[in-house]
């Protein structure tokens, strides 16, 4: 059952991102499309009550019960940029805005960014210990809630290898290409004349 609740939650996540950057952008009716996009969150929460009543109706804790753990926490996580990144470019594409810029592709900047995105991650993770936490107290039997355990470290692995992703990018800061650099310079040459 949690499983099938994780996959209607995705698919309702979708759905209501496309409904509300429709309503926002084609249709003209940005207040209507701001509440379906504020609806999103309301699908986490639903999730979050039925996985705490499968185990309160006396459901054995397994890897669904942690997955959805982890899915609540990158929906707390990463949620809120994706869907600020795809209403830019719905806005760019329906709307008429102009093109979001990208993230930066070269040295510091790209670092910054890098660790940002990895800050999401942690959340994530943060977000999900917590929920296994509360759900191994409230199963209440340690020989019971090893596969909830296991997923504490699944989720603090994750945010370790991506952490290591984001360090590298403050080790060995990515260069712009000599064409690209020297483009660059010879664009601004261009525009301040």
């Amino acid at each position: 059952m949690i499983v099938a609740l994780i996959a209607a939650c995705e698919i309702g996540f979708w759905v209501l991102l496309a409904a509300g950057l429709a309503c926002r952008y084609p249709l003209r009716m940005p207040r209507t499309g701001l509440v379906l996009l504020l609806c999103e969150p309301l699908l986490e929460v639903v999730l979050l009550v039925a996985t705490a009543l499968d185990l309160k109706n006396g459901a054995e804790p397994n890897w669904t019960h942690g997955l959805a753990a982890l899915y609540i926490g990158y929906t707390v996580g990463h949620g809120h940029r994706t869907v600020k990144w795809l209403d830019g470019h719905a806005a760019h594409r329906l709307g008429g805005a102009p093109r979001p810029p990208g993230p930066p592709r070269y040295g510091m900047a790209r670092a910054r960014h890098e660790t940002r995105v990895w800050l999401g991650t942690l959340t994530a993770a943060v977000v999900a210990t917590v929920l296994l936490q509360l759900a191994i107290q409230y199963v209440g039997d340690a020989s019971r809630v090893s596969s909830l355990e296991d997923w504490r470290f699944t989720a603090w692995r994750v945010a370790g290898i991506h952490g290591l992703v984001a360090l590298a990018y403050w080790i060995w800061p990515k260069r712009a290409p000599a064409g690209a650099r020297g483009a660059g310079a010879a664009g601004r040459e261009r525009a301040s004349r």
